[in-house]
């Protein structure tokens, strides 16, 4: 068996758009329903329109966050000296980056739908709305660094 066999490269790209798809698929998710939530504060509020977008952006974080990290795996492939395990860890790298990112999204879906009917109400929750919106864009920032380490260790690889 040969070290480097046709193959691997199917496993990085596998990475790639895994990172890619399930972290826009947790922003899309994280936009819909939050989105759903401040088009319910509209009808009462208006005016808190525009403060109340801050899970719209901060869901939109994720996917740049999935981003970065396709692109740093898509840049160490290489068609030629690309080992078997290069293709597994950029596959790992890429499956826990899109499912942390799809993770987030759903929790910024969550948390913005139900705060921002809650901020209808009483608008002193906007501190505590901020505070876990943060939170859960941590557990995106987790993925970013996940993936990093998971692509260290591949540029790290000696060639036998």
């Amino acid at each position: 068996m040969s070290l480097y066999p046709p193959y691997p490269p199917f496993f990085g790209f596998a990475g790639v758009a895994s990172a890619m798809v399930l972290s826009t698929v947790g922003t899309l998710f994280g936009t819909a329903k939050a989105g759903i939530g401040i088009a319910g504060l509209g009808t009462f509020k208006p005016e808190l329109i525009m403060k109340s977008l801050i899970p719209i952006v901060m869901s939109g974080i994720i996917t740049v966050y999935g981003l970065i990290v396709s692109v740093l795996i898509s840049s160490a492939l290489t068609p030629t000296f690309y080992p078997l395990v290069a293709g597994f860890i950029h596959l790992a790298a890429g499956l826990a980056c899109g499912f942390t990112g799809l993770t987030a999204g759903y929790t910024i879906s969550v948390v913005g739908d139900s705060c921002m009917c809650a901020y209808v109400y009483e608008s002193k929750v906007f501190a505590s709305i901020v505070l876990i919106l943060i939170f859960a864009e941590v557990l995106g920032l987790y993925e970013l660094i996940m993936a990093l380490i998971m692509n260290s260790k591949v540029m790290g690889l000696e060639v036998c």
